[in-house]
């Protein structure tokens, strides 16, 4: 079941439980408020005819049961009104079909009905008998009227009203109000499917733009503008194709270096070996070719051993053994191994730590993978420097940070953004791997590495890592 379906029919759901509850809520308060004021209505008429009639007993006999009644108050239609005396017996009452008291007859004694005003329920169904065979039963919990009674002069008046009156107009009430909730409901519930649809559009344009991604279709991926977590998903998404579409493009480039990069000595290789066996190379010039031969498949070697590092480096876990690393010394180490090449083009090194930090200035690395990251920049430096070389260590928020720097012409600014990608070359650079390896090193020790050029001239690479714990 698609989405959209699903939180339709889960709110529809809901919506129908509450308004449920709701209907029933209000059936039962309905109900609860007719009867209150029905019994208060029972109460009002009660109390004002037995006022009524005490005034009859104190000024004359009573004449006739209806008259008598009749003349305590105006009865509202569907209120039956009965005077019972002592023995039980229907003096008088609001019925037309009442017998006059002096015929009545005694009817069977009833129980004892309280002389305070209550109101209650009772059995049996007066208007069904004659006055004179009315037999009333008190009770405190029955089914069918509302009933007050009142004790008066002339013995007790009892007031009565069928519950089926209130029950008429509490269902005709109810009824219009299921059709109101039900109007109601059919609106909220198309409110809700317009706001459902508004919600899940943008999943379904991000549905599509990811079937691009799995399609390796990356450039063609569309940023899908929309607020809230649904918005970050899909800027997400954006990012995430953009950067599998800058890793395959430099997936392509990758190849195609490595393809020229490799193609170029195996052709001078190729070319001399077989001007040698031709007999076109002879004598000094075969023993020049033997020498090129030697050369190129020397770089071949190098090539290919810096590409199996990267490799290695990009997904091997087991090639990185880190261990905490005394920068001070890794800095002592690469300078005593770099001071060959420096001596052949006559330049200095100079190295500088930080003297309050020395202490501190250890990192978790692999050392013989961070010694050829720190070579590799201090050979590119020392192929582009003057005259001197300056290699700084501190502490900088925080963090170790290794500086290198040369007195050089610096970095082609149209290079900087690429400089730390494969194959990339300065004037006299060599494989176009070295800076590549160094900074896979250098985040794979959870490092940063950034190259810039320093106002005064000159190049600066800096290798940036967290401090090992102490």
């Amino acid at each position: 079941m698609k989405l959209l379906h699903q939180i339709n029919l889960a709110f529809g759901l809901l919506l129908v439980l509450v308004l449920g509850l709701t209907a029933v809520l209000i059936h039962y308060v309905l109900m609860d408020h007719f009867m209150v004021t029905q019994k208060q209505e029972l109460t009002s008429i009660g109390s004002s005819m037995a006022t009524n009639l005490e005034l009859q007993a104190t000024q004359t006999e009573i004449g006739g049961g209806i008259a008598a009644i009749s003349q305590a108050i105006a009865v509202p239609a569907g209120v039956e009104a009965y005077i019972v005396d002592e023995q039980g017996r229907v003096v008088s009452d609001n019925r037309p079909s009442s017998v006059s008291a002096n015929t009545v007859s005694p009817v069977s004694s009833i129980s004892t009905i309280s002389p305070a005003s209550s109101v209650s329920l009772i059995q049996a169904d007066p208007s069904a008998l004659p006055s004179n065979q009315v037999k009333f039963q008190a009770f405190t919990k029955s089914d069918g009227y509302l009933v007050n009674r009142n004790v008066v002069p002339q013995g007790t008046l009892t007031l009565r009203t069928p519950i089926s009156k209130i029950n008429a107009i509490e269902r005709e009430l109810f009824g219009r109000l299921l059709i109101v909730l039900g109007i109601g409901a059919a609106l909220v519930l198309l409110l809700s499917l317009l706001i459902t649809r508004k919600l899940i559009r943008p999943l379904m344009k991000l549905r599509e733009e990811l079937k691009k991604v799995q399609v390796r279709q990356f450039a063609d991926v569309k940023l899908i503008k929309t607020g809230g977590e649904i918005g970050a998903v899909a800027q997400t998404v954006y990012e995430l194709a953009g950067e599998l579409d800058r890793y395959n493009r430099v997936q392509k480039q990758f190849f195609q270096n490595a393809s020229h990069e490799l193609k170029t000595p195996l052709m001078s290789i190729a070319g001399y070996a077989e001007g040698i066996r031709d007999g076109v190379f002879e004598g000094e010039s075969s023993r020049k070719g033997l020498d090129i031969i030697l050369s190129e498949s020397g770089r071949l070697t190098k090539i290919v051993t810096e590409m199996t590092l990267l490799a290695k480096l990009d997904s091997e876990e087991d090639i990185f053994q880190p261990t905490v690393v005394s920068v001070r010394e890794m800095l002592t180490d690469t300078a005593e191994r770099i001071n060959p090449l420096l001596g052949q083009r006559g330049l200095t090194l100079q190295t500088v730590c930080s003297a309050e930090a020395q202490n501190r200035l250890t990192v978790r690395a692999d050392r013989d993978k961070l010694m050829q990251a720190l070579l590799n920049v201090v050979s590119n430096a020392a192929r582009y420097a003057k005259n001197r070389i300056v290699i700084e260590a501190g502490i900088e928020n925080g963090r170790i940070v290794i500086t290198v720097t040369d007195d050089g012409k610096g970095f082609p600014e149209s290079l900087l953004p690429h400089l730390f990608h494969r194959f990339v070359k300065g004037k006299d650079g060599e494989t176009g791997l070295g800076l590549a390896i160094s900074r896979a090193i250098v985040e794979r020790c959870g490092g940063l590495i950034r190259a810039g050029n320093r106002d005064a001239g000159g190049a600066v690479i800096s290798l940036s890592f967290p401090a090992a714990a102490a």
